[in-house]
Order: structure tokens, then C-alpha cells, then sequence
């Protein structure tokens, strides 16, 4: 994946056209007033402020202590801390209050929920969830905590609506009980794949029903796991990721029990395909099947050009039984094949139907990236990855604060009329 390569600057030219610092304060005091009928204590509510207040601050390090200390002054601190590990405060209702505020600025008809992780490095061992394990922000195993977020995004804005913390497997073994009591893990709490926990997400985003989502975009780390897509509702368009091996026909197969040759062995048992499945790969790599050159989206520097292939294919899952790669029924699809300028190609699987304008296909293809332009502005700007609270409950609602702090951000860009689009310049290279 390319880097989004957002303008640093951007931040201080809403600044610019705003005015001045008083007006920003008055236009936050707005924003945070929708939320006053969620946080009943008044003491909570000065919490939240002063929090959001201080992600969206020049602080170099926009931890709980240097928030306090900015705002509060030393005796500010403690304070500060046990609201944000130890407080009563209702975040499930604080979280749909920012959802329902959320979908009444940006929701669209050509939504996507888009599922991601991200990786948190952290130096000890005590944090909640805490391990070696892959970090994608890296590339590479490093003692990280990860978690999972669910964005939106479409023709008006984008940001992040949900996220979790994932928890190893191995936290849960009984020698680390006193590591899961430490860090105020629940006791009913139970191990939860990633992409377990994004599909529990995006189902209760969809029940909630405040958002317009007409797709659910991912990355391969979901795409590839077909159980995931199947447990998808049937009545939205995925559009995800895959890895090169993956296999599709090109046309749907007849599945026939092979008859057995006379005096050769056992009958035959198991359905057979007609014809044999291929990788994705191949199809990037057949000159019969030619690259095209579509228009992605219009950019500040003139339209974004991509080579594209796309074919209409039969999706399958492998049978453990016959060891060989059954078509689904009802798996007729899309294989959208990008390439990119520095020769990498990446491919996608749809479940939109043969009818659908192509070119709400490559709007998709758009709307894949936004959740990594959420990711690089909160941790950028916002202090996504400067906390320091151990415990579970405190992870979760720093998550929070910071969504609500890139909320306001995206509320200021819209009151300024900027113009956002399913591919504006920030990731212009995605």
C-alpha cells in the first residue's frame, strides 16, 4: 500500500480561514454541545472537553498527562487519568450520539463501510492485548497492541464509526489471569478473531441503520477469509481484497461424478468441475485479457488515470471433502485488477451484479482508501497512538475521544465548504 501523503498544512489553513482561535473554540463548544444529553455528569463533560480540546492542540505529545497539565495544571492530572480509566461515563451511548452526528454531515448514497487494523508499538508487556505480532504500520512483528476500526466514507466526507482492541489468544490462557485482572479485562471476555470482531461491528453499525451503506470494503486480511464475506449481508456490495492466489473460474463450471474406468479402483464419489479454477494471478498475467485505462476520480492536478482489468468470474471455496474448489450458487462476481504506476498490482473481488455501471466500480475502488487517510490524520495530528493507560477501558475510550476530535475536523472542513470527494488530494497516491 502507498503512503496518503496528506498537506501537513492543512490543519493551519482551516485555521487561517477561519479567522481566529475564537471562533474554532466557539465552532468546538457547538460540536461537543450535541453530546451534553449523553453525559449527564458535569464533571465528565469537562473531561470530554478538555480532552478533545487537547487532541486538537499543538501539543507535542498529547498523552493524558500533558492534556491535564495544558488545561488543568498539575492538579488537573489525577483526575484526568481516572476519567479516562476508571469513570462511569456511558461511551456506547457517546459512541452512537457521534454516529448519528457523523452520518447528518457525511452520509452518501454510494456509502462504504470500510474494516482495517492498525498497530500500536508499545515498549512493555503490561498494556492490555499487548505482544509481538504483526504491525502493519511496520511491516513487520513488533511488540504492538493492535486494533480494529470500521470507517465511513462517500461523496461527503469520511471517518472512523467503531473500533476494538484485539486481545491474543494467549492472554487468555490461565497463567495470565492476573495480566487480564491488571489491565480490567472483563472476566466473561473471550478470545475473538479480528475479523470476528469487524463482522460483529459492521452488523451492529447496519442495525443501527444511520448510515446509507451500499458497500463493505476491506483489505486482504478479511478478503481472503470467506467465511467473512459469506457472513456479509447479501443485500450490500462487498468490494475486497484479495491475495494473488486466489482462485476463481472464468465461466461457471458443471460439477458431474466422474464415472470409473472398468477395473480401475473405487467408484467415484465426490462432484468434479468441469473445467479447472485459476488464480488471480494468471488473469494479470494473460495478454489476451487486455489492460484498460479508466478515470479513478478527478484530482487538484487533473484527473487520477489507472490500468485496470476487470472480469466477470465464478467465485468458489475449497471443500475439505473432495479436495477440490466447488463453485458457490449464487457466486457470480467481479475481478477488479489494478496496477499501479510502480508496476505493483493488487486485486479485488465484488459481489456487484453483471448490471452495475463499471464506473461505480472504480468509485469503489476510491472509497477502499479513506479509512488509511482516517489513520494517517489521527495519528498524525490527533494522538492516536500518544496514550499511555494500560487497561482496556481506557484504550477504548481514548479511540473514542480521538473519533470525536477527527469528528470535529471533518465538521470544520465541511463548514468551510471544502470540497471532499471520494478521491481527494491527500490520497491521491493510494
Amino acid at each position: 500500500m502507498t503512503g496518503t501523503g496528506y498537506d501537513p498544512g492543512l490543519l493551519e489553513k482551516w485555521r487561517d480561514e477561519v479567522g481566529n482561535g475564537e471562533r474554532i473554540e466557539e465552532m468546538l463548544n457547538e460540536y461537543l454541545s450535541e453530546y451534553e444529553r449523553v453525559i449527564g455528569n458535569q464533571c465528565q463533560r469537562e473531561h470530554v472537553r478538555v480532552y478533545v480540546r487537547g487532541l486538537l492542540s499543538d501539543l507535542d505529545r498529547k498523552s493524558v498527562e500533558p492534556i491535564a497539565l495544558n488545561s488543568l495544571g498539575e492538579r488537573g492530572v489525577r483526575p484526568m487519568q481516572q476519567f479516562l480509566t476508571r469513570s462511569k461515563m456511558n461511551d456506547e451511548r457517546v459512541l452512537e450520539a457521534y454516529r448519528v452526528g457523523l452520518a447528518g454531515r457525511i452520509n452518501s448514497e454510494n456509502g462504504m463501510l470500510s474494516v482495517d487494523e492498525s498497530g500500536f508499538v508499545k515498549k512493555g508487556k503490561e498494556s492490555a492485548g499487548v505482544q509481538r505480532q504483526y504491525c502493519g504500520r511496520l511491516g513487520k512483528t513488533e511488540n504492538c497492541q493492535s486494533g480494529v476500526f470500521l470507517a465511513y466514507a462517500g461523496n461527503e466526507g469520511y471517518g472512523l464509526v467503531d473500533r476494538e482492541l484485539y486481545i491474543p489468544e494467549r492472554w487468555y490462557a490461565p497463567e495470565n489471569a492476573h495480566r487480564r485482572t491488571r489491565c480490567r479485562i472483563p472476566e466473561e471476555s473471550r478470545f475473538e478473531t479480528k475479523n470476528h470482531m469487524a463482522l460483529r461491528m459492521i452488523l451492529k453499525v447496519l442495525d443501527e441503520d444511520c448510515f446509507h451503506v451500499k458497500w463493505i470494503g476491506c483489505d486482504s486480511a478479511f478478503g481472503c477469509d470467506h467465511a467473512f464475506l459469506d457472513a456479509l449481508p447479501d443485500t450490500i456490495y462487498y468490494f475486497a481484497a484479495v491475495r494473488s492466489s486466489e482462485q476463481i473460474y472464468l465461466n461457471r463450471p458443471v460439477m458431474t461424478v466422474p464415472k470409473k474406468p472398468k477395473g480401475k479402483g473405487r467408484p467415484f464419489v465426490h462432484a468434479l468441475p468441469s473445467e479447472a479454477q485459476v488464480t488471480v494471478k494468471t488473469i494479470a498475467e494473460d495478454e489476451c485479457v487486455p489492460w484498460q485505462q479508466v478515470v479513478l476520480a478527478e484530482g487538484s492536478k487533473g484527473d487520477i488515470v489507472a490500468q485496470v482489468k476487470l472480469v466477470r468470474c465464478v467465485f468458489c471455496r475449497a471443500s475439505t471433502k473432495a479436495h477440490n474448489y466447488p463453485p458457490l450458487p449464487a457466486g457470480d462476481g467481479w475481478l477488479y485488477i489494478r496496477r499501479y504506476e510502480n508496476g505493483d498490482i493488487k486485486y479485488f473481488v465484488s459481489n456487484a451484479p453483471e448490471t452495475i455501471d463499471v464506473n461505480e466500480l472504480h468509485e469503489a475502488a476510491t472509497l477502499r482508501w479513506p479509512i488509511e487517510q482516517c489513520f494517517e490524520e489521527c495519528k498524525s495530528f490527533l494522538g492516536m497512538g500518544h496514550y499511555e493507560c494500560r487497561t482496556l477501558g481506557g484504550w477504548r475510550r481514548h479511540m473514542l475521544l480521538v473519533m470525536l476530535a477527527h469528528g470535529f475536523a471533518s465538521s470544520l472542513r465541511l463548514s468551510l465548504k471544502k470540497t471532499v470527494s471520494p478521491l481527494p488530494v491527500p490520497w491521491q497516491s493510494a
